[in-house]
């Protein structure tokens, strides 16, 4: 059985992703992330274990190593008369001709350094599922613990942070380009945040229902804090104001009950019908919804407004670049190719707001399969842990990586090691069956009636 210090190793090093990965503006601060997980990686591949790595897990990792190798092939130099046949590939030919100067050999990606800088992005997700499914660093309450402190501290950063007399220069922001005058806690956009706050919620009910299961005593203690934390979490949306949090909190809170509800139960049905009309409709008000940040306002007449207009011309981009597309990374640069130029400001794109597109962007047919791929695991993952013997945990990591998955349709949440480590998480939780809790001797009681075997 592993020490108490090593079922540490896992919760410290989400919060630590909660605290430092906020952002990819935190550069020292994702570095050290980076080379945590990378130490963390090297013992899970040089650790003996007494058995083989179960199917979900190992499908998941030859996943993430497929995505590792199309990126890699990106990288590889191709002769002129190669890369120029290419898709989307003809503009910058043509730049080198009007400079006089000869093609080089050159990589599918546009931008081959940003490309290592997205691979070097998945070490921490990478680190905290080998530590969870290889290692067994972990205790799902500890990990529950980890994400509640990580989440009740943004929301008390966060309200420093909407406290301030002056917010676009208040020293509570920790970027330079944040969510100023909302409570955006360790994230620079306060939509990250909304999905942190709203992915929490489940692990609540998980929690309460795990210590019930396992007996009445304590459980209202448990139940207590739940509401506590829950209610804590409610005002930091309040202070958070993100459209996001406003839209998938009551689809999220819906799913959660079933987690509390038994299979018999005759409202889980009627529950989850609920969660689906909600969901198709935060889905529907976020996907028609302007991108609300300090940098647009007063911009109405920009190429960035609207999450519509940033996806067709993405598409455009989308078009040109299949089915090898443009590189890891290199969507900024893309992006920009295909402006209207009548309409540009110094306020630019950094992402697509729908991560799909992006990657299929990026990626090209490749990652497309990869995507549909990862989406056919997961919901084999969560339909196993709602129809097998899984824990209250399993099923809430199921509502909270889905929660993270339909945010992605209108943003990035995963472009950050704190979302992608939580979303790590999940999906270890998805593939792990952990053995069923052992009491201790002090809650065990002798038989005093007859049994019958």
């Amino acid at each position: 059985m592993a020490s108490r210090a090593r079922q540490a190793i896992a919760p410290l090093y989400l919060f630590a992703c909660l605290i430092l990965g906020g952002s990819a503006q935190g550069i020292w601060a994702n570095m050290v992330l980076q080379l945590l997980g990378i130490g963390i990686i090297a013992w899970a591949t040089l650790a003996r274990t007494d058995g083989a790595m179960p199917s979900p897990p190992r499908q998941l990792v030859v996943l993430a190593m497929l995505a590792v190798a199309v990126v890699a092939i990106q990288l590889i130099p191709l002769p002129p008369s190669v890369w120029t046949s290419l898709g989307g590939r003809a503009a910058l030919a043509g730049g080198y001709h009007i400079l006089g100067l000869e093609l080089p050999w050159l990589p599918v990606s546009l931008m081959p350094y940003r490309s290592l800088d997205a691979l070097l992005g998945l070490i921490p997700p990478l680190a905290l599922f080998c530590a969870i499914v290889r290692l067994n660093a972990y205790r799902p309450s500890w990990l529950v613990a980890a994400l509640l402190a990580g989440t009740v501290a943004g929301i008390m950063l966060g309200a420093l942070q909407v406290s301030s007399a002056n917010p676009d220069s208040s020293p509570w922001y920790l970027y330079p380009q944040s969510s100023f005058g909302v409570a955006s806690g360790f994230f620079a956009n306060a939509n990250h945040m909304a999905t942190l706050l709203v992915v929490t919620l489940p692990f609540l009910a998980a929690l309460y229902a795990s210590a019930r299961s396992g007996g009445r005593q304590g459980s209202f203690a448990v139940l207590v804090v739940a509401a506590g934390a829950a209610l804590l979490i409610f005002v930091g949306i309040l202070l958070n104001r993100s459209l996001a949090a406003y839209g998938l909190t009551p689809v999220v809170l819906a799913a959660s009950t079933l987690i509390l509800q038994s299979h018999r139960s005759g409202w889980r049905r009627w529950t989850l019908l609920l969660a689906g009309l909600l969901l198709i409709g935060a889905v529907v008000v976020l996907a028609t919804s302007s991108i609300r940040s300090s940098q647009f306002q007063g911009e109405a007449s920009t190429s960035v407004q609207t999450r519509q207009q940033m996806l067709i011309t993405t598409a455009r981009a989308l078009r040109d670049f299949m089915p090898w597309g443009a590189g890891l990374g290199s969507f900024r640069s893309v992006y920009q190719l295909y402006e209207d130029p009548a309409r540009v400001t110094t306020t630019y794109v950094i992402h697509a707001h729908n991560d799909y597109a992006e990657l299929a962007l990026e990626m090209g047919v490749a990652g497309i399969l990869l995507m549909v791929l990862f989406l056919g695991w997961w919901g084999r993952a969560s339909w196993r842990a709602w129809l097998g013997d899984a824990g209250p945990y399993a099923r809430a990591a199921s509502i909270a990586s889905a929660a993270i998955l339909v945010h992605s349709l209108v943003d990035f949440p995963l472009r950050t090691a704190a979302i992608s480590g939580v979303f790590a998480m999940c999906l270890a939780l998805l593939a792990e069956r952990p053995p069923p809790p052992v009491r201790a001797k002090g809650d065990l009681r002798p038989t005093r009636h007859v049994v019958v075997r």
